[in-house]
């Protein structure tokens, strides 16, 4: 990114004011915290970051990593944050009701023809016979906490097919990952580059998969604090703009394959400094290739599953009855659609 000091930035803008234009992006350089997860899903802001979108909008992003959602929802109400990619959960929805929290669009979806997240068995419990989600009776779903997605996701396909599961908030992923190669749980739900790898250990197996159950799912959204929706509306459609191209690239690369096999491995070469940074370049590709699954372009909303997702956490009185969409959603931002 160009750094210009003090003298260099008045210097352009009063450029600028005497040929009629705006000053440009770049000389604002604004400083924000953009919260994400090291999962390829949030690869977006990654390549928004490597590729200089978020500077030539105006702005100076530093990524700020988290081990669950709902940490990331009390860092966006506190201001530690500024804007963040992270799936619904209760405590969210709970900020938001406290006016603290916007959701401002939609990051990833499940989607026809595109692999998506899969239902997990442990070894044991695959052996004993857990081999469908029919199985999943009197089973331990994992999750990180009560209200996240996980819980969400296990819920409704216990609730599809007819049978009670009994949940255990672990906190971290990677304390469920612990569980279930362990056996300590049964089961779990999670995106595919983390559920490719773990099946092909043989400790877990793949018996499902999310799409099946939740077909349309907006797992991840886009979201700020209340005040910068409402009073930061450049700053955050210089965000979004800057965030929309990351996944326009994503998409093209990974999932249309529009550079070919020379694109994918230069964008493997990129979310790689961000996902799976413990191993190799050669052992995390596969896990990265694995876990494609495309990005909602421009950032559009699917309301129709934040709505399904809403009255599932009041009808287990995770948040409160009266919260409506518009509580939580400022569609003014991005596109929306009913899927």
């Amino acid at each position: 990114m160009i750094k210009y000091n003090r003298r260099q930035t008045l210097a352009l803008a009063a450029s600028a004011a005497a040929t009629g234009l705006a000053a440009p992006a770049i000389a604002s350089g604004r400083k924000i915290v953009v919260g994400a997860l090291r999962f390829t899903s949030h690869a977006g802001s990654f390549i928004a970051v490597e590729r200089n979108y978020f500077a030539e909008a105006g702005l100076d992003v530093e990524l700020k990593f988290f081990q669950a959602a709902q940490p990331m929802a009390v860092a966006i109400a506190s201001g530690d944050v500024d804007y963040a990619v992270t799936a619904m959960s209760g405590g969210l929805i709970s900020l938001a009701d406290k006016g603290a929290i916007k959701v401002i669009g939609g990051a990833l979806s499940e989607e026809a023809g595109i692999d998506g997240q899969k239902i997990l068995a442990s070894d044991a419990a695959f052996k004993a016979g857990l081999t469908t989600p029919s199985a999943l009776a009197g089973k331990t779903f994992g999750i990180t906490q009560a209200g996240s997605s996980f819980h969400y996701m296990g819920a409704k396909v216990a609730a599809a097919e007819g049978v009670e599961v009994s949940f255990k908030p672990l906190q971290k992923v990677g304390a469920i990952i612990g569980a279930l190669k362990s056996s300590q749980i049964d089961a779990w739900s999670i995106v595919p580059h983390i559920a490719k790898p773990l099946a092909g250990s043989g400790a877990v197996h793949i018996i499902g998969d999310i799409a099946d159950y939740l077909p349309g799912y907006q797992v991840t959204t886009v979201f700020t604090s209340a005040s910068n929706a409402a009073d930061e509306r450049q700053q955050t459609a210089d965000f979004l703009s800057g965030f929309g191209k990351g996944v326009t690239d994503y998409n093209a690369t990974m999932i249309d394959r529009a550079g070919g096999e020379e694109g994918v491995d230069g964008m493997v070469d990129l979310i790689h400094k961000y996902v799976y940074t413990d191993r190799p370049r050669e052992t995390a590709a596969p896990s990265i290739i694995n876990g494609t699954m495309r990005l909602n372009e421009g950032a559009g909303l699917n309301v129709a599953s934040i709505r399904d997702q809403l009255g599932w956490f009041q009808s287990e009185g995770l948040v409160d009855a009266d919260i409506t969409l518009d509580t939580i959603l400022d569609t003014s931002y991005v596109e929306t659609f009913e899927a």
